[in-house]
């Protein structure tokens, strides 16, 4: 939070301690800047001058206090502009040296805040809910005792929440906005810090019926007129009608609201308190929007993500059912609350599943990481999670002094998300913290965007992060991930995010918009309850993020056994410390600046591996060559980045002409130029024109004609692959009016189905023929994939069996003759009378003496995963008293996808796993029996499992100690 004012001095510093002051200082800035101008003085900024971000102050921190024996407060080092200030909160010579003060969360976790407090033995989750405002609601009214939050201020004393007391404080705020003239639907920008007063005002804005468009507050004094103007944008795309902020922030806010024509009021949170409350509020539906949140802190094009209440709370569940949370676990979040990952997956999550929140300021972790450490020992947290950034600052920065008797083995869930995972961060937080009860196996990679509310893909929790080595040549040069040997010397290793949340889809597609085969890399497109409807007021950013019904992530991935590997950006943002940074405006105001050759400025991200995130990187093209003037304007450009970004880069290259890469059109390729950057290659002298030629030919050309050999190489096997399966099915129909018997018939058709198989380039792997009982009856179950499962197993099962389809595949008068004279027995899904008549003739073949072959699953989709089994094959199963048999089949999918027309040559697996024999008739001896079967085709079927959602709503509260 904003500190405008210092602690008072007896006295002056000390020429001393200033001396002192600079020398660690000065070092430093040597360390992160070795082109800087000029040493440091007591009135440098230490950002625009000195080029120390909010990680370097944390580095800056560790070494005044380890120099001076002193513990800074840590308002001091955060909103210190220039040495001097820091100078004036440092002892002075001959005075008695304060000592360095313990941590400042209690170390007994006796006297930490439960985290269960309601008084009622059972805690129920409104599952009936359809919007946020009614899950609130529910809350205060059933469990308003319940403590829902404990908030670390800037005091560093934990304030608890309950859910009755944040009620109270929100129905006062929607009551004072609709006091000053807010009307339903009308949207209130929120630039407050992490607070009791951001709580309150957020569901304030709620229950007026209004939308709450969260805005980071600046963090220093001297940001703030450049952070407001940096808003304008932003709050004239959003049509803000009100807005609520800090007083810091207000007289200018108002100065500037003229720019925002819809901007009405400007005002405090301490404005809207004490207002009496009529007890209503204007009706809100699901699909009215729950707030907007923006990806960009852009003016130009700013882009607000469109979420509405059926998102938010489709979102939290499928999260809340993933990661199997409950009332009982406890979150600890650090994380800002104008980002995503700290508004819905930290405290909305905890809003609606009733699990207890423990938060502080994104200023205290930054400043001191052990406090979150600290905060999970003491409050024993179940959950927790920030970008791969905060897990690098923990093992660099935390000592043993600091955290000596924590305990983190109650941490079940240590989500990395946000920016890129690095295995190698995983490894070191997972090695460093072992010795305080931190489990590797708790560690785990997600994926997810704003655009789809926030989750997309999560992992098994508990086994730990898989990573997957790939072949580096293969995949630089094809995008595909073959797996690197084991004695491979440096493969690319890309980490698993999991799999798709429940009811949401994943696929991946080439530039054409076609998907690609298993483990290609492409173009990462997602669907589902969650996916956003677009931007606000935006309908060109809006068009171009949807195709087909898809939503366009920007990422580039691949799947491999159902689980998604994120490899890149497809888009130009850059990730530093968790922010996203967007290159379009910072490229235009850098060309503006004398000196710089405009439209010649490239700004990128490129990995950092000591900090664990992205470097900012500025390459401008300038005609200078003296060495005075290039040093003048690199301090004028990192001073104008300050001002836009609030922090500088971490390198700016001046280059000479034609450095920066450009397409035909005049755009910055900014990939190409990272690459150059990345190799060394700026400022070399270029190649003759001819090489250039020649190997520009060599990047363009050849990749193209691979592309496209490609796509027609895969559009020739797809229609010789279906010439090829309607050649066999001509025979085949042909020869089943002929042959006299069913198991004669079934033997052709297996030599046939071989046969196609052979020629596709199809590899059909079987093992476990010997499971299958040499005695009839037996029920065969087997996962369903794709359309080509019935194909594969006409070529793997023996003869002589009946299987199981759905009548709609026998409309066709033709089909229907072939599948009949193949042994096919249709049944009805859909009417519920003739599915019973159906059942009770199923269970008569079996009771005489007919096996049977069933797909549990009923249909199948395009997305991986193994679907919830219906009950039919096992009570048929059960009452005929016959075994049943696993067969599990990996790769159908990937042959002939779902919604794809056009199959691919992939390897087929077919596992015949020992029979399984009921126990009995009961209602639990059938359930019993699919369970088993489903979990035995689960372990070979290489797929995750796909939940239906239950409906429990009731929690158990473990009895008091």
């Amino acid at each position: 939070m904003l500190q405008f004012s210092q602690e008072p001095q007896a006295e002056a510093p000390s020429d001393a301690n200033a001396q002192v002051l600079l020398d660690v200082i000065g070092q430093l800035v040597e360390e992160v800047r070795p082109h800087a101008a000029a040493a440091p003085t007591l009135d440098s900024a230490f950002e625009r001058d000195l080029g120390i971000d909010s990680l370097g102050r944390v580095e800056l921190l560790e070494r005044i206090e380890r120099t001076f024996g002193y513990r800074l407060p840590e308002h001091v080092i955060i909103s210190a502009e220039t040495p001097r200030d820091l100078l004036r909160g440092l002892p002075h010579t001959g005075a008695a040296a304060a000592p360095h003060l313990t941590p400042q969360l209690a170390r007994e976790t006796a006297t930490a805040p439960t985290a269960l407090q309601a008084s009622a033995t059972e805690v129920v989750v409104p599952r009936h809910a359809k919007t946020l405002v009614e899950v609130f609601e529910w809350h205060a009214q059933h469990q308003p005792q319940r403590q829902h939050i404990t908030l670390y201020g800037d005091d560093e004393t934990p304030e608890s929440i309950t859910y009755g007391e944040l009620y109270t404080g929100a129905m006062a705020i929607a009551a004072a906005l609709r006091q000053r003239d807010l009307m339903p639907r009308q949207t209130v920008a929120l630039m407050l810090p992490t607070s009791r007063a951001f709580f309150e005002s957020f569901l304030g804005i709620l229950l007026a019926g209004a939308i709450p468009v969260p805005l980071y507050p600046p963090v220093r004094p001297s940001q703030i007129e450049d952070h407001m103007r940096r808003q304008l944008g932003i709050l004239d795309n959003a049509q803000a009608t009100m807005m609520i902020t800090m007083p810091e922030v207000q007289t200018l806010a108002r100065l500037l609201q003229p720019n925002v024509p819809t901007l009405r009021h400007v005002v405090t949170s301490r404005e809207l308190e004490g207002v009496a409350s009529d007890g209503t509020r204007p009706a809100v539906e699901a699909a009215d929007m729950a707030f907007l949140q923006y990806t960009s802190g852009s003016t130009g094009n700013p882009k607000g993500v469109v979420l509405t209440h059926a998102n938010l709370l489709a979102n939290i569940r499928a999260m809340m059912l993933a990661a199997a949370v409950t009332p009982q676990d406890v979150f600890v979040s650090w994380l800002p609350l104008y980002h995503d990952m700290g508004l819905i997956g930290a405290w909305l999550g905890s809003l609606y599943q009733a699990f207890h929140l423990v938060i502080m300021s994104p200023l205290t972790f930054l400043t001191r990481p052990q406090r979150w450490l600290e905060a999970i020992h003491v409050h024993r947290g179940t959950l927790s999670g920030g970008p791969n950034f905060a897990y690098e600052l923990c093992t660099r920065r935390i000592v043993d002094e600091d955290i000596a008797g924590y305990d983190l083995s109650s941490w079940r869930i240590a989500f990395s998300g946000a920016e890129p995972v690095s295995p190698a961060t995983m490894q070191h937080f997972s090695e460093r913290f072992a010795a305080y009860g931190f489990r590797s196996g708790a560690m785990a990679p997600v994926y997810g965007l704003a655009e789809g509310t926030l989750g997309l893909a999560f992992p098994a929790f508990g086994r730990g992060p898989r990573l997957d080595p790939v072949r580096r040549e293969v995949f630089t040069r094809t995008g595909r991930a073959a797996p690197a040997a084991a004695d491979d010397p440096e493969p690319l290793t890309f980490v698993s995010c999991g799999y798709p949340l429940s009811g949401h889809q994943i696929r991946i597609v080439d530039t054409l918009g076609y998907e690609v085969p298993e483990r290609q890399e492409g173009h990462l497109e997602f669907s589902g309850p969650s996916a956003t409807s677009g931007y606000f007021r935006n309908p060109e950013a809006s068009r171009d993020l949807k195709r087909d019904g898809w939503i366009d992530s920007g990422d580039l991935a691949y799947i491999a056994e159902g689980e998604v590997f994120i490899t890149g950006r497809a888009k130009d943002i850059i990730i530093r410390a968790g922010r996203n940074l967007h290159p379009y405006e910072l490229e235009e105001a850098i060309g503006n600046l004398p000196g710089v050759r405009k439209g010649c400025v490239a700004a990128f991200g490129s990995p950092d591996p000591v900090s664990g995130t992205e470097r900012l990187v500025v390459l401008a093209e300038t005609r200078d060559t003296d060495a005075k003037q290039h040093t003048l304007l690199r301090s004028q450009i990192d001073a104008l980045i300050v001002d836009m970004l609030g922090a500088p880069a971490d390198d700016v290259v001046l280059a000479p002409p034609q450095t920066v890469l450009k397409t035909s059109s005049g755009k910055i390729r900014r990939a190409a130029s990272r690459e150059r950057y990345e190799r060394g290659d700026i400022g070399k002298r270029p190649a003759a024109i001819w090489w250039q030629l020649l190997r520009l030919g060599a990047t363009s050309v050849w990749p193209r004609l691979r592309r496209m050999s490609r796509s027609l190489l895969e559009l020739a096997y797809g229609l010789g692959a279906w010439a090829v399966l309607g050649l066999t099915m001509l025979i085949l129909l042909i020869a089943v009016a002929i042959v006299p018997t069913q198991p004669s018939r079934q033997a052709l058709a297996q030599r046939l189905t071989r046969l196609a198989l052979r020629v596709l380039g199809i590899r059909l792997t079987v093992q476990g023929l010997d499971q299958i009982p040499d005695v009839h009856p037996y029920v065969v179950v087997v996962n369903h994939a794709s359309y080509v499962d019935a194909v594969v197993l006409s070529a793997t099962l023996p003869p002589g069996l009946c299987y199981v389809g759905k009548r709609e595949l026998g409309s066709l008068a033709i089909a229907r003759f072939l599948f009949e004279r193949l042994g096919v027995e249709f049944v009805e899904r859909l009417d519920a009378q003739k599915s019973l008549e159906d059942s009770d003739r199923l269970f008569n073949r079996v009771q005489g003496g007919q096996s049977m072959v069933f797909f549990p699953e009923g249909t199948f989709g395009r997305e991986p995963g193994l679907r919830p089994f219906r009950m039919g094959a096992f009570t048929i199963a059960a009452q005929a008293g016959a075994a049943v048999v696993p067969v599990a089949l990996r790769g159908t999918r990937s042959v002939l996808r779902s919604e794809q027309w056009l199959p691919h040559p992939r390897p087929v697996r077919v596992t015949i796993l020992p029979p399984l024999y009921p126990k009995g008739t009961e209602w639990h001896d059938r359930l019993s029996l699919r369970e088993a079967t489903r979990t035995a085709i689960l372990q070979h079927c290489g797929e995750p499992a796909l939940e239906t959602p239950a409906a429990p709503t009731v929690f158990m509260k473990p009895p008091e100690a």
